[in-house]
């Protein structure tokens, strides 16, 4: 059994990471804070930009290494918050604080589970954690930064909040600009070519397209066109630009590439990826952490929304304490006993793989 001090350790730190501001990109406060608590539990550990991560005190390079990644970055606070979002207040059971579900109680869940594993020996497998910033923007100074720098990772377990369930696939995501010229004139008068008429057939394409194959956990690739406008700012002028935004959430059945293809075959404007990274992940069942997971009698499904997952280029899952739909909410909140749930779920996860 684990000790009983790790829960308490990771309470408050979570406490400390709450009461610290780590907006995506200013997390330097933060990742002090991880470095600190690493050195008081006499963990060697490495930092680059403000990313923190430690390795099992017994590597051994001839066994597989398993990576325990969360983030420390926050979004901003939500305006309609009637808490102050970085007052880590305990009450009736419910720890409060901007972060505090997304992903804090992850983070010092997988933190505690690493503390537990770090000097025992003979262990069947190396255990890296790591602690990131820039998930909330996806940024390139993340986890995307220092994977050069780790060991070889054969699979990661990723912290999100998903009920200590197992998220087994994960969406990947496209954004897509779009642009359609038409020629400026004179709205009173029969003249020019309206752009945002002509963008109406593509948007349309875009709102109504059935791709052909489905994911059994993922579902069909989902297509939202969210913002829309023109260079124009006069009433009385055809407009002679239109440009569009849409999100693009792409299941394991496609890559971005072909889902990038096939949209380009079928619309009039042009099309410009912002990006190729956040790509779709997906682990089989028969994978001995997802056979350790049914064990447990977790669920298992495919979430919808992206994290870093999709910048980790191995096999992994998503799992941790919390509830995903409490996620950049006002009032945000974690159950302290689900702190509990998760360190006690990851630890027995690791131990139940084989």
């Amino acid at each position: 059994m684990w000790n009983e001090q790790l829960f308490t350790n990771a309470v408050q730190l979570l406490q400390t990471l709450i009461a610290t501001p780590s907006i995506s990109r200013e997390e330097q406060a933060t990742a002090q804070h991880l470095s600190d608590f690493l050195t008081k539990h006499n963990v060697p550990h490495h930092q680059h930009l403000n990313n923190v991560w430690a390795i099992n005190k017994h590597f051994d390079a001839s066994k597989p290494t398993i990576l325990l990644n969360s983030h420390h970055d926050t979004v901003k606070p939500n305006p309609q918050y009637t808490r102050d979002p970085f007052a880590p207040d305990i009450v009736e059971g419910k720890l409060y604080g901007l972060g505090s579900n997304d992903a804090g109680g992850c983070l010092v869940s997988l933190l505690a589970t690493f503390i537990h594993f770090y000097e025992q020996e003979n262990l069947r497998y190396n255990i890296v954690f790591a602690g990131t910033a820039e998930e909330e923007i996806s940024g390139r100074n993340g986890i995307e930064s220092i994977l050069d720098q780790l060991p070889v990772i054969d699979f990661a377990i990723v912290g999100e909040p998903t009920k200590t369930d197992l998220a087994v696939a994960e969406k990947g995501l496209m954004v897509l600009d779009c642009t359609v010229t038409g020629k400026a004139g004179h709205a009173a008068r029969e003249e020019g070519e309206n752009a945002l008429y002509k963008a109406l057939p593509d948007i349309e394409w875009f709102r109504t397209y059935k791709f052909p194959k489905v994911s059994e956990t993922l579902g069909p690739v989902k297509m939202s066109v969210t913002v829309i406008q023109t260079s124009n700012k006069a009433h009385n002028v055809v407009p002679a630009d239109c440009t569009f935004v849409v999100d693009v959430r792409v299941p394991d059945q496609y890559s971005l590439e072909e889902v990038l293809e096939i949209i380009k075959e079928n619309v009039q404007c042009d099309v410009q990826p912002r990006s190729l990274r956040m790509r779709s992940s997906s682990i089989p069942v028969e994978h001995p952490l997802v056979q350790a997971g049914i064990s447990l009698g977790k669920e298992l499904y495919g979430s919808p929304t992206t994290s870093d997952q999709a910048l980790i280029p191995v096999t992994s899952v998503k799992i941790g304490p919390g509830d995903s739909a409490r996620s950049h909410t006002a009032d945000e909140f974690i159950y302290v006993d689900e702190i509990k749930q998760g360190i006690d779920t990851y630890i027995k996860l690791i131990t139940m793989i084989n």
